[in-house]
């Protein structure tokens, strides 16, 4: 006798970021009411909290921790906390904060945040040259940026943002963005950053390459090849590509690798060992060294530490 069974389905393993939209930011809360607070947003909230998730919006979000100590999610970044760290969030850069040390009652003051849209600033800078220097900290933003030496600062101008409105919140929050744009102890979460070159066409130049990396990362990619189409030596194009973008070819399609493999990490349950070959590494040894070299942990512990960005600790 032939007993047919039916294979059991398992619920598949939420993966995405939530999109925060408006609807879901009640007063109940800590939001304030979006007309009411104009282009600047404060928040404050504690944690636990049913906004500690992850979760990306269309606005930069600027985050000041206060309480505690834990494990932060920005994008692919996964690193510690504790009060005093701040983080500026470009627009739709998943992220989120889980506390690891949250004494008896929680912690009601962890959370100081400061959201604004893009448009704004940007229609605005067109016509107001003071502000154009602001645009070279937001294009940062795109992936995360941690500023140390600021907490007292940021919570003061958190608290001065907070406790104004119209024209006079509008001046604190730039008195805000002024500081952070003036900030040079900082670094950029992402594992892919641009520096910027002088001229138009070295920018297409460059944004041509890296799209070609980015978008076909799994095929082998020589210098030798990328300089004979720009009709550039290999040494010129060398220094060219490192002056750009701070990191050597090599370096530098690792790290779009890299990233690459952490989102695969991240999003899908696909062996490592596939995983490696999937973001073009030929040798498996050498896919786990250069992990290490760059995220600090193994890809396994990276997926490990990952599932807890969900806020299950």
């Amino acid at each position: 006798m032939t007993v047919t069974t039916t294979p059991r389905t398992r619920r598949p393993r939420q993966r995405q970021p939530e999109l925060e939209r408006e609807f879901a930011r009640s007063p109940a809360l800590g939001y304030e009411d979006a007309e009411e607070a104009g282009l600047v947003r404060c928040l404050a909230h504690g944690f636990p909290s049913p906004l500690v998730r992850w979760h990306f919006h269309e606005e930069y979000e600027l985050h000041l921790i206060t309480e505690t100590s834990g494990r932060a999610f920005v994008g692919d970044w996964i690193g510690p906390f504790e009060p005093g760290h701040l983080v500026l969030c470009g627009p739709r850069l998943p992220h989120n904060w889980i506390s690891l040390d949250v004494p008896e009652g929680g912690a009601p003051g962890r959370d100081r945040v400061i959201q604004f849209r893009h448009e704004p600033v940007a229609r605005a800078a067109e016509e107001i040259p003071e502000l154009r220097g602001v645009l070279q900290l937001l294009d940062r933003a795109r992936h995360g940026i941690e500023f140390f030496g600021m907490a007292e600062a940021a919570q003061a101008h958190w608290d001065a943002v907070k406790a104004t409105r119209g024209l006079r919140r509008l001046a604190a929050f730039c008195d805000f963005l002024a500081d952070l744009a003036d900030c040079n102890d900082y670094r950029l979460l992402s594992t892919v950053q641009m520096q910027g070159v002088a001229g138009e066409a070295q920018m297409e130049q460059i944004n041509h390459i890296v799209n070609r990396i980015m978008a076909r990362v799994s095929e082998p990619l020589s210098l030798a090849d990328v300089a004979d189409e720009l009709g550039m030596s290999q040494s010129r194009f060398s220094r060219f590509f490192h002056r750009a973008t701070g990191n050597s070819f090599t370096d530098f399609v690792n790290r779009v690798r890299i990233n690459q493999a952490c989102h695969l990490l991240m999003q899908t349950e696909d062996y490592v060992t596939d995983i490696c070959y999937q973001v073009g590494f030929s040798n498996v040894a050498n896919f786990n060294r250069r992990f290490l070299e760059l995220k600090g942990m193994t890809p396994t512990e990276f997926r490990r530490q990952a599932e807890s960005r969900f806020g299950a600790v």
